[in-house]
């Protein structure tokens, strides 16, 4: 049986408690001083009668606050926990004395060995691992932890060899043996597979709580395991670089730049000597060359001209390029993202697009819903913007009232994301308290049954009908360009739609067909 005996930390106090045993004849299997003031005493069992002879005993010692009976020693318990541990362990592991000699060995070790471990304790380690001076090393001055690749039963093994060290009372380090742990190449390659996996915590910043957008992370998951071109497309405002940047910190390369090109807000010139840089005395390095090894995200990617897209999948197609103004081919690795808020495909059958490059762009394709096909997600956003600028600003316990929390919910977002956070910002910057009401929300006018209306708007009725009128017409021309076809349509007469048409100055010069 085992006894806790808690008493005072002082000298003496742990040969007054072994006396009683003396005194009663008890023989005594153990003892362990944890920590200050608790001893642990192993003794064979007592009989009730015996018990109640001397336990008193102990407790009346001078210094002795409590005595019960323990479970286990508490080595008892780590040294099981320790066997435990290495018999389980899932590579072979393998513990050997200052001279090479086995100590210890687990069960997949013994396994690999096609021995019973009884019969391979004692035997010396060069024996059965092949690549490695073990004698030189545990002779050495100081011994060094080593990683090293090794032949166990004639099949390579990365070994991890680690010292044991026993420390004296002033500090001095004695070697006692050491510890290897080897891993096969299967269970290496399976490591690495996990390793690789896209991690939770690179897309934690992307709010998923609907059906639709849970669908598109999973989807980005696996795609930034993928080194294929990407296509993300979806609204304005709806996060399609962030979950570029998600991707690129999924993916092997994520040590690597990950650079960006906003492909609509730069002149036809400025964007080719951003992406490939300049040649001359004052060389530049372009995006392909900063990116290198990396991501490059080129944004709004339909609005590049014929000249860049003509540029741009030739580096696609072989990872070659000039700077301007300059002949030396450069080569790089990278990977491409692209993403549009436009219909590519359209815009490859007007030949605004050129298709070979959509196609190179659109290996891995992702749609990203509005914030209007996902509305579940958007109470959640909206609480997660103003707790986070609340904050920033010093306000504290900011919520949506009841009325406001019911408007966002149903508002169409034309901005999605980005819209819903910047009025957010706006109202929590000026609003007073700390609740967010409808009223503090500046937002075009919106009911469910009329849609919304800018309230900026300027203008006459009569103005307004014409703009949407000629709009319509632009729209339908392309498929009706007869004047009669387009009247049949519209239920008009032909002199009326083709009076409508010259006052709008639509015809087969102003609209393509």
């Amino acid at each position: 049986m085992r006894l806790e005996i808690s008493c005072q930390d002082r000298v003496g106090i742990a040969q007054k408690v072994l006396g009683i045993f003396v005194d009663y004849d008890i023989n005594v299997r153990g003892i362990e001083l944890k920590q200050p003031g608790v001893i642990f005493i192993n003794i064979l069992d007592l009989d009730f009668s015996q018990l109640q002879q001397f336990m008193p005993k102990l407790r009346l010692l001078e210094g002795v606050t409590d005595v019960k009976t323990a479970p286990f020693m508490p080595f008892e318990r780590e040294r099981n926990e320790l066997a435990t541990l290495v018999k389980t362990f899932p590579d072979p592991f393998i513990s050997i004395d200052t001279k090479g000699n086995i100590r210890l060995i687990n069960n997949i070790a013994s396994a690999v060995m096609g021995m019973n471990s009884t019969g391979i304790i004692g035997e010396n380690i060069s024996q059965w691992l092949k690549g490695f001076n073990f004698p030189r090393w545990l002779d050495s001055k100081d011994v060094l932890a080593q990683t090293r690749r090794l032949k166990f039963q004639e099949e390579d093994y990365v070994a991890d060899m680690m010292p044991i060290h026993v420390s004296e009372d002033e500090g001095t380090q004695i070697l006692a043996g050491a510890m290897i742990i080897l891993k096969s190449e299967l269970r290496l390659g399976e490591q690495m597979t996990a390793f690789k996996q896209a991690s939770d915590n690179n897309f934690s910043g992307i709010h998923a709580s609907s059906g639709a957008m849970r669908k598109v992370i999973r989807e980005a998951k696996r795609m930034a395991l993928l080194d294929s071109s990407m296509l993300i497309i979806g609204e304005t405002g709806t996060g399609k670089e962030l979950i570029a940047r998600a991707c690129h910190s999924a993916s092997d390369r994520t040590e690597n730049p990950f650079m960006t090109l906003n492909c609509a807000s730069l002149p036809d010139d400025a964007a080719e000597s951003e992406l490939f840089g300049k040649g001359g005395e004052q060389g530049k390095r372009g995006l392909f060359e900063l990116a290198d090894g990396g991501t490059l995200f080129l944004d709004e990617v339909g609005e590049m001209s014929p000249k860049l897209q003509t540029k741009l999948l030739r580096v696609i197609q072989d990872g070659n390029f000039r700077r301007v103004d300059d002949e030396q081919e450069i080569n790089v690795n990278i990977r491409i993202i692209s993403s549009t808020n436009r219909d590519l495909l359209s815009m490859v059958s007007t030949g605004e697009f050129r298709e070979d490059l959509y196609y190179r762009l659109n290996v891995l394709g992702l749609n990203v819903p509005s914030l209007r096909e996902r509305r579940s997600d958007i109470i959640p956003l909206a609480e997660y913007f103003i707790a986070k600028f609340g904050q920033r600003i010093g306000k504290y316990n900011v919520a949506l009232s009841d009325d406001c929390r019911d408007f966002i919910e149903h508002y169409p977002w034309p901005g999605n994301v980005r819209q819903l956070e910047n009025v957010l910002i706006r109202a929590i910057s000026l609003m007073e308290g700390t609740e967010v009401l409808t009223s503090h929300l500046q937002l075009p006018a919106y009911t469910r049954e009329h849609g919304y209306l800018e309230q900026e708007f300027e203008g006459t009725l009569d103005a307004a009908v014409k703009g949407f009128e000629a709009d319509l017409l632009r729209k339908l021309y392309p498929a009706y360009p007869s004047t009669r076809q387009l009247a049949k349509k519209l239920g008009l007469s032909h002199t009326a739609i083709a009076n409508k048409l010259r006052e709008y100055d639509i015809n087969k010069k102003t609209v393509k067909i």
